[in-house]
């Protein structure tokens, strides 16, 4: 049974840093492509971070490059999205997700993300001061 489970969400001033969890089962992180999802108040679901299944490449929605680190610890079957010098505009809901389904969308097609069918029940992220 596939589960992701995040974690590591809370309130932080701007400009901190917060690292988000996910811990996966049922399945090996390195088998499949995992992203970050999130939703803000009002708003949609924003693609903000892949990586790929094996060569672990990641790609980052525009907002969040240089700010963001996605990373993998196949070990642990546990992948991470560290946060840098946080906005108020980052305050959403952080999902992970994943799809084992056959045509997957790929890591490269960030604003696509939502499309996967394995999701985690998601960790609020709020910067505020």
């Amino acid at each position: 049974q596939v589960q992701l489970v995040e974690s590591g969400g809370g309130m932080v001033q701007p400009g901190g840093s917060l690292t988000l969890s996910c811990a996966a089962s049922g399945f090996s992180v390195a088998a499949y492509h995992i992203g970050w999802i999130r939703q803000a108040p009002g708003k949609g679901r924003e693609g903000v971070s892949c990586i790929t299944k094996s060569d672990g490449r990641t790609y980052y929605t525009g907002s969040v490059k240089g700010r963001f680190t996605m990373s993998r610890d196949n070990a642990r079957n546990t992948v991470y999205l560290q946060m840098n010098s946080l906005k108020p505009e980052d305050t959403a809901v952080y999902y992970c997700a994943t799809d084992i389904r056959p045509g997957a969308v790929s890591c490269a097609s960030i604003p696509r993300l939502y499309e996967y069918g394995y999701w985690g029940q998601g960790t609020q992220v709020n910067v505020s001061s």
